[in-house]
This record gives structure tokens, C-alpha cells and sequence, in this order.
């Protein structure tokens, strides 16, 4: 069986773990990784692998999976499915999922390519989970809690501010939907945390929710990965009240997220020409193997 070829577009904290779901995968190839830097400074754990610094200087790739600050996804993704390539990433600004899919839908049906956007664990497989729970009770509420646990959305953006040279974001539940943000930042010289705290809350990332700012010596010595997820749902199945479902994980926030990446670039193989999210997915198609195999183990 031929094996699906996949390009790892930037490599920081994603583009490392979704090299490790690739190599994991039974049906995908690496066909490379690109970086800004090209092949300057290689890591030794890409020795294997061709390091470019333009996706068109590889060759065969089926799909590329954008690990890149969330903000850079949509021009990246018109501009490689353009090259005949599909696409998949994990764009994590809920409010601006329905505007960036209807423009990539347009790109992708020029193309006759496909992308998957907002591929993370939230949104993402999340999001699954919430169409799922809202279909058993139509009529009632959903509360998704997140943490507490890093942000990577929320650490990208808190690191471009003026006057931050590293930063980490972290998420703090506080009920029914609410998060506290809590940053750690480490400062330029000549920069305040009351500066940080203004650019931070002029963006609409930290916007919404309560923000706490704070300056420390060594970001590193404060980041975890972990992260998690608590949701709810309370409704009415048919015209049955007090129907309550719960789902929960703790899991490693970078590792996931690559994980979820590899899933959806298997199944941008298997979709016509289009953009999609995860609910419009059939979570079947995100499996190895084919459907009649994937049943077979169903119980």
C-alpha cells in the first residue's frame, strides 16, 4: 500500500511531536520539514529527514501539516494547496473558524484540494465531543472547562508583545465556561509587566477573560505541558429532563495536538475538495486501515 507523504510545516513545540505521531503512523511517510532556517542548525533528530525552507522544494508531498503560530495558518494554507498540496492545522481563534474556513473553502475548490483547519484538541476533538453530547440532549447546556495547564495559542501570542523575550500562558478553570489566564513573562530591559498587561489585554486571545500578569527570571523554569479538559453537558433527551453527560482528560497539550494533526491528514486523503473542521470529518476516516477493517473491530 502506497503510504501517505507528509511535509511538517515549522518545528517547534508541534512540528516536534507531530514528527513523532508520523513516525508512529503505519500508512505516512516523512517527505520533509520545513523551517525558516532551512537546513542550517539541523537537530540531530531530523537527520533523517530533508530540511528545507520552502515546501516546493520537496517533492511528492500529499498533505502538509502547518505546526506554525496560529495567525500564519490561513496564507499559509491558500498558498500550499495552490501548490496541490492538502493542508491541515490547528487555527485556535474560535471566532474567526467560520470566516477562515469559508474563505479556504473558495482556495481549496480552485484547487481541488483539501484542508482540514482548527485540528487541535480544542477545537478540534473537542469540538466532536460537544456535537456529540449536544445530539443525546438537544436542549439544555454545555460548560467546557479548560486546565489547568499551558496555552500554546495564548504563550505564541504573549511571547510577540513589546517587551517579552519568553513567556508561557497558563489556564486556570474557574467554572461553568470561566478561565483565569495567568502569565509568566520575562521581560526586555526597560519593559513593565503594567506594559505587558496592556498589550495582552488589547488582544482579543486574552481579551475575554480575567488576565494576571507576571515577571519571572526564567520562563523554563516555570512551563509544564500538561494541560486538560473538563465538559459538561446537562439537557433533555426527547422530553426527558436531568439527562447530565461529563468527559474529561489530562494530557501532554503539544503531543496531542500532533497526534490530532496525523489523524486529519490521513482523513484529507479520503474527502473530496473542500475545507472542513473535525465535526464535518467521519471519525472513521481518521483511523488507519479501511473502514471495513476499523468495523470489523467494533464491539
Amino acid at each position: 500500500m502506497k503510504k501517505i507523504r507528509a511535509a511538517v510545516v515549522g518545528y517547534g513545540n508541534i512540528g516536534h511531536y507531530s514528527v513523532q505521531a508520523l513516525e508512529a503512523a503505519p500508512d505516512f511517510e516523512i517527505a520533509g520539514i520545513v523551517r525558516r532556517q532551512g537546513g542550517k542548525d539541523k537537530p540531530a533528530e531530523l537527520a533523517a529527514y530533508e530540511v528545507v525552507d520552502d515546501i516546493a522544494k520537496l517533492k511528492d508531498v500529499d498533505v502538509a501539516i502547518l505546526a506554525t503560530p496560529t495567525r500564519a495558518c490561513p496564507d499559509l494554507a491558500e498558498k500550499i494547496v495552490a501548490l496541490g498540496i492538502n493542508t491541515v492545522d490547528s487555527f485556535d481563534i474560535h471566532t474567526s473558524i467560520l470566516d477562515y474556513r469559508t474563505r479556504q473553502m473558495e482556495n481549496c475548490k480552485k484547487a481541488g484540494r483539501v484542508s482540514v483547519i482548527s485540528a487541535g484538541w480544542d477545537p478540534g476533538s473537542d469540538s466532536i465531543v460537544r456535537v456529540l453530547l449536544e445530539s443525546l440532549a438537544p436542549k439544555g447546556l454545555s460548560y467546557t472547562n479548560f486546565g489547568p495547564g499551558m496555552s500554546m495559542g495564548h504563550s505564541v501570542v504573549a511571547r510577540s508583545k513589546k517587551g517579552v523575550k519568553n513567556a508561557l500562558s497558563m489556564t486556570i478553570p474557574l467554572g461553568e465556561g470561566i478561565h483565569r489566564r495567568m502569565v509568566y513573562v520575562e521581560l526586555e530591559e526597560g519593559y513593565t509587566v503594567e506594559q505587558v498587561y496592556d498589550e495582552l489585554k488589547a488582544d482579543d486571545y486574552f481579551a475575554h477573560d480575567e488576565l494576571h500578569v507576571f515577571a519571572v527570571k526564567s520562563v523554563d523554569e516555570v512551563r509544564d505541558m500538561g494541560h486538560g479538559v473538563h465538559m459538561t453537558r446537562k439537557g433533555v433527551s426527547g422530553k426527558t429532563q436531568n439527562q447530565r453527560f461529563s468527559f474529561d482528560m489530562s494530557i501532554n497539550n503539544p503531543a496531542l495536538t500532533g497526534q490530532v494533526l496525523v489523524n486529519v491528514a490521513r482523513a484529507s486523503m479520503r474527502l473530496q475538495p473542500g475545507c472542513y473542521t473535525m465535526p464535518e470529518i467521519p471519525v472513521i476516516d481518521m483511523l488507519p486501515g479501511t473502514r471495513e477493517e476499523v468495523v470489523a473491530t467494533l464491539v
